[in-house]
């Protein structure tokens, strides 16, 4: 079982790898043609897309290498092995997009004091052109982002393409119209999308770096299903955290009968099927014990203040 496991993750690792490095090199590929495209054309907006789009190719570029980390196995330096590289790639790509889109809406407001004549159907040319691109590649991440990491650069891409899409929307609009307000007001509002979507990713990595408890787990629901366990009498000193975005660790104390340890094992058994059933926690590490710790919490009161009588009857499960 664990053999296909493995087989099956780094299948899913390699496809997702093909995805990123093609998005990587199409995404590269248009910069260069509008960076190429602007110097013929002295036209500011064609530079300022290409220099939007090497935000993306350096996202995607970024995705690929916390990929790369993710697969390798772990050694005795990274026991845990590079799970958090994801999770930091996903922190780095959200925080980007929220400067970028702080720097979109300061860049709207000032057009908007000061407007500035556009050439309509050059920018529905290079937004078309966009489009089809940043669309057929966060089509491409939507069908393998699985965690936080490959989320995060999907929202880049997605923010993109609907960036690309209002502008040719607004392009259109200021062809028949010749109102250039139209420009810096459908920028505010892809900038408030950009920054409503992505805050949610830096809260997200950021709970999992500082180790909180994953999102929609009670630690109070999760002690109160292991004292109902047969054969556990009390749970404290209870920890819960993420290892990745989508890995959860469970490190507590169980309080239980003096009883043999082939005995124990059964209650062990039970504990860890229940976890992994109703929560979705598959590293665990209990410690039994069957006297209080008599410690002021949890079993964190300093050394010389133990008793030498207190004994821990140690039970890993891994």
């Amino acid at each position: 079982m664990h053999i296909h496991a493995a087989s099956r993750g780094q299948s899913v690792n390699h496809r997702t790898a093909l995805v990123l490095r093609f998005s990587l090199a199409a995404t590269l590929v248009y910069v260069a043609v509008t960076f190429i495209a602007g110097l013929r054309a002295h036209s500011l907006a064609l530079l300022s897309e290409a220099g939007h789009n090497l935000s993306d190719a350096l996202a995607l570029l970024l995705s690929l290498v916390a990929v790369y980390f993710q697969s390798r196995p772990t050694d005795h330096a990274r026991t845990f092995g590079y799970q958090r590289a994801g999770v930091i790639a996903a922190f780095v790509n959200a925080a980007t997009l929220v400067v970028i889109s702080l720097w979109i809406a300061f860049t709207a407001l000032h057009r908007l004091y000061a407007p500035v004549a556009v050439q309509p159907r050059l920018m529905m040319i290079v937004a078309a052109a966009g489009v089809a691109m940043n669309g057929a590649i966060a089509l491409l991440l939507w069908g393998v982002a699985h965690d936080v990491n490959l989320r995060s650069t999907f929202l880049h891409m997605a923010g993109d393409t609907l960036s690309t899409a209002a502008v040719i929307v607004g392009g259109l609009a200021i062809l028949l119209t010749g109102r250039n307000w139209i420009d810096p007001v459908l920028s505010l509002l892809i900038a408030a999308f950009i920054l409503w979507s992505s805050i949610g990713i830096v809260l997200e990595t950021l709970n999992i770096l500082l180790e909180g408890a994953p999102r929609g787990l009670s630690c109070s629901q999760i002690r109160a299903a292991m004292e109902a366990v047969e054969g556990v009498i009390d749970v404290h000193d209870l920890h819960v955290w993420s290892l990745g975005s989508r890995s959860r660790a469970l490190a507590c104390h169980v309080t239980i009968a003096d009883i043999p340890p082939s005995a124990s094992a059964a209650i062990l058994t039970r504990l860890n099927k229940m976890l992994r059933k109703q929560f979705k926690i598959s590293h665990t590490t209990i410690q039994f014990e069957n006297t209080d710790c008599g410690t002021l919490d949890g079993c964190v009161a300093p050394p010389e203040e133990l008793d030498d009588e207190h004994e821990h009857n140690h039970d890993h499960a891994h």
